[in-house]
């Protein structure tokens, strides 16, 4: 209880390392606590593989390098850095919130930016009978690394944006990859199902896998039964990766003593992204407000906001700098 913070980021995903960052950037004495072992929330946890095409800079860049990126940025400062510390209750108001952690700990912090996400997460996971018994082996819900696929073949079931990063990633490694999505169009940006389409990547829609059953060399047999349709094809692969998306909630908020306003599990905010509650923002997955947009690249953009309006109600006497050269200047001096 003896440290107090100008600023604790609640979320160690790209966004909360982003606003971690400029807090430091703005001199903020700042904490940054996250419920995972690791920094990269979701990007980390469930795509590090993934090629990130909507950071502003870079024309592509694998989600594990982006997170390490943003880790030597953060490096710069006196960050203090809390991993497998989920926040379980918050108290206070203003200029005095009292953050407590699983562990037990308390810290107080004078201000607060939520950077959740969607919460507590755990991928869909496919609903066939007897699936559980070849997780980890050859049925996969994330690609911590697309050398273990090497030479195989593999079928990618899924139809957004990240399926289809998935089976474009495979491509150039495995033998052959397969992506079935259970309707005729993907949801996609229309330039990845561009791309998957000029690629060796084979589509098979609609429809949905049935039934798994293992052979006798180890490969998984597939039974997809075509969608609103009488074709049963069957396929055999050596690893089925699902992404069917992930169960989120942030429930855990919801039982802080001072908790946010919400609608459909989601922070509201406005346009300085403040919460109802005076002290406390919120910034990237974790919020809504009109014109929203899911991407990390535009929870970039509210993390300074969210940090600058904060310090402004904290530190009135100091004049906010507009720009990095300015904020570096100072730091210097």
């Amino acid at each position: 209880m003896s440290t107090e913070y100008d600023l604790t980021i609640i979320g160690g995903g790209p966004v909360g390392m982003f606003a971690a960052f400029y807090a430091g950037m703005r001199n903020a004495h700042v904490q940054l606590l996250e419920s995972l072992p690791e920094l990269g929330g979701q990007v980390q946890a469930l795509y590090p593989e993934k090629i990130i095409h909507d950071i502003a800079g870079y024309p592509a860049i694998r989600a594990r390098d982006l997170v390490q990126q943003l880790a030597q940025q953060m490096q710069q400062f006196p960050i203090d850095i809390r991993l497998k510390c989920a926040v379980t209750d918050v108290t206070g108001e203003m200029g005095d919130f009292t953050i407590t952690t699983v562990d037990g700990q308390t810290t107080k912090s004078k201000a607060i930016i939520v950077a959740t996400g969607s919460g507590a997460f755990e991928p869909r996971k496919l609903a066939v009978d007897g699936a559980e018994q070849f997780e980890d082996r050859q049925l996969f819900y994330h690609i911590p690394s697309v050398e273990q696929f090497k030479d195989q073949t593999v079928l990618v079931a899924g139809g957004g944006d990240s399926a289809i990063d998935m089976a474009l990633m495979l491509e150039p490694v495995a033998k052959q990859v397969y992506i079935m999505h259970r309707r005729d169009q993907f949801r996609g940006m229309e330039h990845s199902v561009d791309l998957l389409k000029a690629s060796s990547v084979k589509i098979k829609t609609p429809f949905l896998i049935k039934e798994l059953a293992e052979l006798e060399n180890g490969q998984l047999d597939l039974t997809m039964n075509e969608v609103r349709g009488d074709a049963v094809e069957h396929l055999a692969v050596d690893a089925l990766v699902v992404n069917y998306g992930f169960i989120a909630d942030n429930k855990v908020i919801r039982n802080w003593h001072v908790t946010p306003d919400m609608a459909h599990r989601l922070i509201t905010v406005d346009t300085e992204m403040n919460t109802n509650i005076p002290g406390i923002a919120a910034i990237g997955d974790t919020v809504v407000y009109p014109g929203k947009l899911g991407l990390i690249a535009s929870g970039f953009g509210e993390a300074p906001n969210a940090v600058n309006q904060l310090m402004m109600q904290l530190y009135p006497e100091r004049r906010s700098p507009l720009h990095s050269t300015t904020l570096f200047e100072k730091r210097a001096h």
